[in-house]
């Protein structure tokens, strides 16, 4: 059997998969071992969040199971789902969308795989690939091309602001100048740094689409409306040539795998036709829950309530352990985030490697995620120097006393890092 180099391509794991994998290994593989996973991309479990999710599900269950779960449905989607979302933010951000601009897919990653599929690739007039505005970013988009050389990043520059904390800025003139694109794509707020798009950037980059006459998809995964992690205040941006990207996983729902897609019908109907041609359409009790949650504002009072609050508590908490934890006379900063799930930490120091942090944390019971992986064409270009390999993710979603122990191993490490270079300099 031979593999075709698209499907050698997807076969394999990209870098940060390989870390993941290895991580469920190792936990799995070594009983009596209690690990430390600060790597974890998996949202809290919030027991107020859980518990209304059941509920609004039961009521689904209850109402509708023999015609949502016992029968094919629209690829589109639901269509009570498709005309809740459809007045849900027409009511809340005073759009005019209808149920042509919406698709409801098996995941927000999945409709961002099918942008790519659909946008870039060989074409009449040459290849085109799928282009982050900026990395770091989410390393899951390393897969949504078929192609090897399918998507590049464009290196952020870096701002230092203060004593302990950076901030990634858009290098547009770079992404300007690139050639060969056919979609860009970013979340907002990111995976890892936790950094939102203003509005100002979102219309910059909306210039830049225009510039290369592409698409933008912006993933809001982790933004506005729900789950809310970047604030309420980011609202997202319609423009006909944006593709918004919603998810309910953060929301806390991440077993489902649903999410959807609100844009300018050019753009959704041959999302429609991919999903009909592959998976027929998303599940769709769970688009009967959401369809649900939306018209009662259930999902609001959670995000305003409950999910927000928890989020902003917990990066506060972390952020002070870091800052309280992490050896003084090491040059380290936190990346400046505004929402998200992670804190994301550069050790600027010459001796500092991510991938050999991973591995010492590994063997004293620790996991974080190393920080080169989220740098998509980052190894093609040197003008970061070692800025990708000086980086590490932690998340902030395990419980308070597995990221105090975790956040205290790490900063024993670095100190015997640190220490190691003194005896043996390069």
């Amino acid at each position: 059997m031979e593999l075709s180099r698209s499907g050698t391509k997807m076969a394999s794991l990209s870098g940060l998969r390989l870390i993941m994998d290895d991580i469920a290994t190792t936990t799995g593989s070594v009983t009596g071992k209690e690990w430390l996973n600060l790597g974890i991309g998996n949202p809290a479990v919030i027991p107020e969040v859980r518990d209304t999710w059941q509920r609004m599900t039961g009521e689904a269950l209850t109402a509708s199971f023999g015609d949502v779960s016992c029968r094919y449905g629209p690829s589109r989607g639901l269509p009570e789902a498709v005309e809740a979302i459809a007045d849900y933010f027409n009511r809340r951000y005073g759009w005019d969308v209808g149920p042509r601009n919406i698709v409801v897919g098996p995941g927000s990653q999945m409709l961002c795989f099918i942008a790519a599929a659909l946008f870039t690739g060989p074409g009449a007039s040459g290849d085109t690939r799928l282009v982050l505005p900026m990395t770091p970013d989410y390393t899951g988009y390393q897969g949504l091309s078929l192609a090897v050389e399918g998507i590049t990043g464009v290196e952020p520059r870096l701002r230092i602001q203060g004593k302990r904390s950076f901030r990634y800025l858009f290098d547009l003139p770079a992404l300007e100048g690139l050639a060969d694109v056919g979609l860009m794509l970013l979340s907002s707020p990111s995976n890892p740094a936790g950094r939102c798009a203003s509005p100002e950037e979102i219309q910059r980059l909306i210039a830049a689409a225009q510039g290369h006459d592409v698409p933008l998809v912006v993933d809001n995964a982790y933004g506005a409306p729900f789950p809310g992690i970047g604030g309420l205040s980011m609202a997202p941006v319609w423009d006909e040539r944006v593709i918004n990207v919603f998810s309910v996983s953060k929301a806390g729902l991440p077993g489902e795998r649903l999410g959807f897609a609100v844009a300018d019908e050019r753009h959704i109907d041959p999302i429609v036709s991919f999903l009909s041609n592959s998976a027929l359409h998303a599940p769709q009790l769970v688009q009967s829950a959401l369809a649900r949650a939306l018209r009662s504002d259930v999902l609001d009072t959670l995000v305003a309530s409950v999910i927000g609050p928890f989020y902003a508590e917990r990066r506060k908490f972390v952020e002070s352990l870091l800052a309280g934890s992490l050896p003084e006379d090491i040059v380290w900063y936190l990346h400046t985030a505004e929402g998200g799930m992670f804190c994301w930490v550069w050790v600027d120091e010459e001796w500092f490697d991510d991938l050999r942090l991973y591995e010492t944390l590994k063997r004293r019971g620790v996991f974080v995620v190393p920080g080169r992986h989220f740098f998509t064409g980052a190894e093609r270009s040197e003008g970061l120097g070692r800025h990708p390999r000086q980086c590490f993710r932690i998340s902030i979603t395990p419980d308070t006393d597995t990221i105090a122990a975790g956040v205290e191993v790490i900063a024993g490490v670095l100190g015997e890092m640190r220490d190691a270079s003194v005896r043996n300099p390069r």
